[in-house]
């Protein structure tokens, strides 16, 4: 077989060393004998290789489009985070290092944020809420605290349920005076 009546793919691998002249006659001539068949019979002759590399084909697409999905949620996981972010840090409300300490449980362990007294009334009566970020704990109302929880429970650590004030005939500790020092 004379080299330029080869195509320029196997001329290549002839040339690289990779295939040799017998192959390439065998190859021709399998190719052949199909063809005729082919034309013949009107057979169609399933290649293996063709098959083979077909179905490593739809097995490699499936794998990209499963990558792409994992890759979107992600991104969309971030992009979420970071709205969260920004939300908390543009309606937060502000922490006092000598306030008085609110303590509330956060996977598992009991965790201290200090704040003023108005702020921390506030988080017992359900009108703030503590919201966990990757920097710590920030306190925001309780609107701001429902629309994070909307994007991400796990987000929202506290947000008591607003409390009902206790009519004062239904209250039967009323009379009792609580001290101002007795902290909870």
């Amino acid at each position: 077989m004379k080299k330029n009546q080869l195509n320029p793919l196997q001329a290549q691998l002839l040339k690289s060393g990779l295939a040799s002249e017998a192959k390439a006659r065998e190859a021709k001539t399998e190719k052949r004998k199909q063809d005729k068949l082919k034309r013949n019979n009107g057979v169609d002759i399933v290649d293996e290789v063709k098959l083979s590399a077909e179905q490593a084909r739809q097995l490699q697409a499936e794998r990209d489009r499963e990558l792409n999905r994992q890759r979107k949620l992600a991104e969309e996981q971030k992009a979420l985070a970071a709205q969260i972010k920004q939300i908390t840090e543009l309606n937060r409300i502000a922490q006092d290092a000598n306030g008085l300490a609110y303590q509330f449980n956060h996977d598992n362990k009991v965790k201290t944020v200090y704040v003023n007294d108005k702020a921390r009334e506030a988080l017992i009566n359900g009108r703030a809420g503590i919201i966990h970020l990757a920097s710590g704990y920030e306190i925001v109302p309780a609107e701001i605290a429902r629309k994070i929880q909307g994007r991400d429970v796990h987000s929202v650590i506290v947000l008591n349920q607003p409390t009902q004030d206790i009519a004062v005939s239904d209250d039967p500790y009323a009379a009792y005076q609580i001290p101002d020092d007795l902290m909870w």
